[in-house]
């Protein structure tokens, strides 16, 4: 009740324009001594309700009956891999921490988690799976998922796990073994791209609170992008100062590692912005000290030093959109789109007026953002903003190179986008 109320309030002074691009204008920061609240219900789609489609394209279900599916990886034999989890929350401690879970709870963000990744097979090529197997179950907030060779690694919250598979295989067999161990709780994504040559595994871990709340000790190993050598099973951190690394992709042209992330709470509605950046080794990108470059918070206890190594991401993406899912689309997967980044951007939660519940799609020439994003499905939210119909989460691109997946936890389904 009170973070909709201060939410309601401070919609009469929220910035007219999304703080979108390489050049972003990002208002100057309002730090909110109470954090905004604002989150629709979770109603889910009724019977032949969908979602909205860019001109030229249609969406249909590929998969459903799902339990919060989160991420897909499509194995080489068109096999498709779901992981169905969900944030399971600490014991609240404050007035604040009751409010934010009864926040979540309202869009079913929270709660018992499914623990499992399951198998959907379309044999018959029609668009719509009609096997479905569970791949491997009892495992801790699964979500990344990476094959090689006859490897499949599994990022659960606390590490990640490999498992022997052959092709075709309907389920993994045995516990699996333990190769690295991460920080669970907080920001508990742990999403796995593995390199084009396929000698390491890169993993998203994500901050454990908003700005190093409980000091940067409980951070230590978090807010960054891991590296793990498959060969020697060596880890290290890859790049760090990034809060929320989730979704990663490859840019072929110039052959560098993208990752989208997700940005601080508590300084207003567009402030600062979600990001979608290249990575470079070694990199630092500002968490907790600063952000779009070397804009401080001074809520911050600083480091000089590290202020001044920030280096400022690449293309802005609006505040608060909780852009998640990212994959790289080839030109002449969909019509009408070139090659680009597509974004499954999963919406906010505390922005008086909410941003994201969409699939967007950014440019892309000569390895870098192009243009301004597009819509390539919208229609997740009622127009009065109080019901989610879905939100979108993980992308990838379909079995048959000519589609687009995309995991909506709220609808419980995968749907797939193709051309009209």
């Amino acid at each position: 009740m009170v973070g909709g109320a201060v939410a309601l309030m401070r919609r009469m002074g929220s910035p007219a324009h999304q703080a979108v691009g390489a050049q972003p204008a990002i208002p100057e920061a309002r730090k909110q001594g109470i954090m905004t609240l604002k989150m629709p219900i979770a109603r889910g789609w009724e019977a032949g309700h969908l979602p909205t489609c860019a001109p030229g394209l249609k969406v249909n279900a590929f998969a459903s009956g799902l339990d919060h599916p989160r991420w897909i990886e499509v194995l080489p034999n068109g096999d498709v891999l779901v992981a169905e989890s969900k944030e399971q929350p600490a014991a609240p401690k404050t007035l604040m921490d009751h409010a934010a879970q009864a926040t979540m709870r309202r869009v079913k963000a929270i709660g018992d988690s499914a623990n499992r990744v399951t198998l959907w097979r379309d044999a018959d090529g029609d668009g719509v799976a009609e096997t479905r197997a569970v791949f491997v179950e009892h495992q801790n907030q699964p979500f990344g998922m990476a094959l090689i060779g006859q490897r499949f690694y599994l990022g659960n919250t606390d590490g990640i796990r490999v498992f022997d598979y052959t092709s075709g295989d309907m389920a993994l067999a045995g516990p699996g073994e333990k190769l690295v161990d991460f920080k669970p709780h907080g920001h508990w994504t742990r999403s796995l791209i593995v390199s084009p040559d396929g000698s390491r595994i890169y993993a998203g871990v994500g901050s454990l609170s908003n700005i190093g709340d409980h000091g940067m000790a409980a951070e230590e190993g978090r807010a960054a992008i891991w590296e793990l050598d498959v060969a020697t099973g060596q880890a290290r951190i890859y790049a760090s100062g990034l809060r929320n690394a989730v979704g990663m992709a490859w840019e072929p042209v110039t052959g560098a590692l993208w990752t989208v992330v997700n940005e601080r709470d508590g300084l207003g509605d567009e402030t600062p912005p979600d990001y979608l950046t290249s990575v470079r080794e070694g990199g630092f990108y500002g968490w907790p000290y600063c952000y779009w470059g070397k804009t401080v918070d001074d809520r911050v206890p600083q480091d000089a030093a590290m202020v001044a190594r920030a280096i400022t991401p690449d293309y802005a993406l609006g505040g608060h959109t909780a852009s998640l899912g990212l994959c790289w689309m080839p030109e002449g997967t969909l019509p009408g789109f070139g090659s680009g980044m597509v974004i499954g951007q999963h919406g906010s939660w505390n922005r008086s007026k909410l941003s994201g519940y969409r699939l967007i799609f950014v440019p892309f020439a000569n390895g870098a953002p192009s243009g301004p994003p597009r819509d390539i499905l919208t229609g997740f939210l009622s127009d009065d903003e109080k019901l989610a119909y879905g939100r979108p989460v993980g992308v990838a691109i379909g079995p048959d190179r000519k589609s687009l997946l995309m995991a909506d936890d709220v609808g419980d389904i995968i749907w797939r986008v193709t051309g009209a």
